[in-house]
């Protein structure tokens, strides 16, 4: 609709990004979409998307033949380090974000997407309803390795307390010349 209006002169790729352990979409994707079969998805960081039946899966593939579309996976290790490198931006991003920060991230390694493209990740949560997770994450509590840990601070709930820790991990920064 936004090519017919003029709006846009050429359709954007799409890129469906699943979890490893619920990656029906993917397997199809694999084999040219010829056929899809359903999985019993397996427990995964990214619960929301823990799907291996997808129900619109016609419309799905359909959508994405439509828009020269791509699917890519991400492990528990992929998507829990790429939701933590997005955090250290601020994102503060759940789990399945994290799945579409790895695809985008495994994408612009393997030259499918170029570094100069624009690229929109559309993110259907925060972190703060999957912060046990992320606590887990960053506590190195998870079943996987851990590269991107940015350990808990815990503190007096006392706004003296927050203050004189920003305030040291301020003066580490200068002084690390960050």
């Amino acid at each position: 609709m936004m090519r017919d209006l003029g709006m846009i002169n050429r359709l954007p790729r799409i890129v469906l990004a699943q979890a490893e352990r619920a990656n029906p979409l993917y397997r199809s994707y694999l084999h040219n979409f010829e056929e899809f079969e359903p999985i019993a998805a397996q427990k995964t960081l990214a619960s929301a998307i823990q799907i291996g039946n997808p129900v619109s899966v016609k419309k799905a593939i359909a959508v994405l033949k439509q828009f020269n579309g791509i699917v890519e996976q991400a492990t528990e290790e992929e998507l829990a380090d790429a939701a933590a490198l997005g955090d250290k931006t601020g994102m503060f991003n759940c789990p399945h974000t994290g799945v579409a920060l790895a695809a985008m991230i495994k994408l612009l390694k393997s030259g499918k997407i170029d570094k100069a493209e624009r690229v929109v990740v559309i993110s259907t949560a925060h972190g703060l309803k999957f912060a046990e997770s992320k606590v887990r994450y960053h506590a190195g509590q998870l079943d996987i390795p851990v590269r991107h840990a940015n350990q808990p601070i815990e503190l007096p709930p006392r706004l003296d307390a927050v203050k004189e820790a920003l305030a040291q991990a301020l003066k580490k920064t200068a002084a690390a010349g960050l």
